[in-house]
């Protein structure tokens, strides 16, 4: 089945049809939550719209540390239920739902004392391993040091005992939220990004719709709605602040840090996670590179653009360097990403203890708020706020069906991967190519293939960053609704954190291919690479970026 191609002719149809319908559910937030929220009511019989106000996942939803996992941590915390129901989520999304997108990954927790550490990490690993519930990944195993040295030579030997090895599993978050909006407009869902809500409709008390302005035509468009749900994650305290009536509850904002390193730095076969004094350190496998992360420290100013300042990189770096052998330093930072989570507020000021759980509330008539919880999760709070819509509907609505519902280019996946070879002999393209076409689209890799047979430049790779190749740079803004060179280089491919440069060689090239698509001139090409590469430098400076107005349609 051809998917559906959310272009800028997409785009402009659903403007109109936000202005001319009524929906069920109008969905605000354009992260996984509000992508998942979409796609659960749209699959009950629904109709709905989802209007984002930058770009898919452009929050939170591209910034997290890219796994799919319980959270073993959270079991010391004796968080059970909240471990429970994510390796549920996590063995549904392996198995069933987004087996493209979502892939095993092997971890070592090293050990640093032979008997009692053994025994309670141990202890912890069995539950988390049973508590997955379906075989899914491969039970934990207990190594010893020379087994575990074996796995991660990059390790200091005097830096463990021993070690456990279990198993998680990872996903591109950016592209993961992208594909469930995607998936959500293929079942009939009306979604538009660069579509800010400024206010809500009323009738009385009951909120009946929103107020979008257009940010690439300058318009304003009132879209009416039985329901609204407000999916906006770290932006819910001033989402609720526009009903004029008292929050529901309250969010606080944790900044996590990640930086990103050639993979060669660390020789290890294997991802790492090891206990530090305030939180964990992750080093995880990602392509050819490593991330290394993540802090876990209140963020009291604004909710926009979080940056990683120098004391984030410095702890980062400090405690990747206790347990290397050699030591990672600055100029092995590739790249860095900052964001934030959501978490429940509560009376405490360490955000490393506030509860990753998530809460629905309809604090008016008509509008329905959700926030916290964990990326894994997303399906379950996306389910529950739908519950709450469901209640207030006059209508009957069915149970939430996302349990069983593929994510799009799941299905066919398996088998275009058995015919990888066959593939690659059609396209010209070398088999790795292929392969990495389908752990990004699964079934949908053959739409990219496409626009290779119809202009072969476009299997070049993309200079400056050759992981990539042209097409995917076009398929991005004539399939994935990517609308300003942004969108592209930092959330369609992930080029902004993977490269040297952060993408700057590459941009004037990926601005080049799709000004045709998005109908830029030559003053607009050259206005999108300047404002990327400004971008850029300030998020490499550690420091808030200068605010500016972005680059729109004349």
């Amino acid at each position: 089945m051809t998917s559906v191609a959310l272009g800028p002719r997409y785009r402009e149809d659903t403007l109109r049809d936000l202005a001319e319908a009524e929906f069920d559910v109008v969905v605000v937030g354009g992260g996984i939550v509000g992508a998942g929220a979409a796609l659960d009511a749209i699959s009950r019989g629904l109709s709905v719209a989802l209007v984002e106000a930058r770009d898919w996942a452009a929050g939170t939803s591209s910034r997290s540390s890219k796994l799919i996992h319980g959270g073993l941590r959270y079991l010391e915390q004796r968080d059970f239920g909240l471990v429970r129901e994510a390796l549920r989520e996590r063995g549904l999304l392996l198995q069933r739902l987004a087996p493209h997108l979502v892939r095993p990954v092997r971890f070592l927790y090293p050990l640093r004392n032979r008997v009692w550490e053994r025994a309670y990490v141990s202890a912890g690993v069995t539950l988390y391993d049973s508590m997955g519930g379906a075989r899914s990944l491969p039970r934990h195993r207990q190594l010893t040091r020379r087994a575990a040295l074996r796995e991660a030579p990059a390790l200091r030997s005097d830096a463990l005992v021993g070690a456990v090895q279990y198993y998680d599993a990872q996903v591109d978050d950016a592209r993961y939220t992208m594909m469930v909006a995607r998936t959500a407009a293929q079942y009939g869902a009306k979604v538009a990004t660069r579509a800010e809500v400024t206010g809500f409709l009323r009738e009385g008390e009951r909120v009946t719709g929103v107020r979008v302005l257009d940010l690439e035509g300058d318009r304003e468009i009132s879209v009416r709605a039985r329901s609204v749900v407000c999916a906006t994650g770290v932006w819910t305290d001033g989402a609720q602040a526009m009903t004029g009536s008292r929050a529901a509850f309250g969010v606080r904002a944790s900044k996590g840090v990640h930086l990103v390193v050639p993979r060669d730095r660390i020789p290890m076969g294997t991802g790492l996670i090891t206990r530090t004094s305030k939180s964990v350190l992750f080093i995880i496998p990602w392509g050819r590179h490593w991330l290394v992360g993540t802090t876990d420290t209140p963020h009291d100013r604004g909710p926009d653009e979080p940056v990683a300042e120098h004391t984030d990189i410095g702890y980062l770096l400090e405690q990747a360097n206790a347990v290397l052998r050699t030591p990672l330093t600055h100029d092995d930072i590739e790249g860095v990403y900052a964001g934030l989570r959501p978490l429940l507020s509560g009376e405490m000021d360490d955000t490393t203890r506030l509860s990753r759980e998530h809460a629905v509330a309809e604090p008016v008539p008509g509008l329905v708020v959700v926030t916290g919880g964990k990326f894994t999760t997303y399906r379950v709070m996306a389910r529950d706020a739908v519950d709450v819509v469901a209640e207030g509907l006059d209508d009957s609505v069915p149970a939430s069906v996302t349990g069983r519902l593929p994510i799009l280019g799941a299905n066919g996946y398996e088998v275009l991967w058995n015919e990888r070879r066959r593939l690659a002999a059609e396209s010209g393209l070398h088999v790795a190519r292929i392969e990495h076409l389908l752990h990004r689209y699964g079934s949908c890799a053959r739409e990219v293939l496409a626009l290779v047979a119809g202009d072969q430049a476009l299997g070049a790779p993309v200079p400056g960053a050759e992981d990539y190749l042209c097409a995917e740079a076009v398929y991005a803004v004539t399939h994935e609704g990517a609308l300003h060179l942004e969108d592209v280089l930092s959330r369609r491919l992930r080029i902004s954190i993977e490269e040297w440069d952060g993408g700057a060689a590459a941009a004037a090239r990926v601005a080049e291919l799709v000004a045709p698509w998005l109908g830029w001139d030559g003053e607009r090409v050259s206005g999108e690479v300047k404002r990327y590469l400004r971008q850029v430098a300030a998020e490499r400076r550690g420091g808030p970026a200068v605010e500016e107005a972005p680059v729109t349609a004349a």
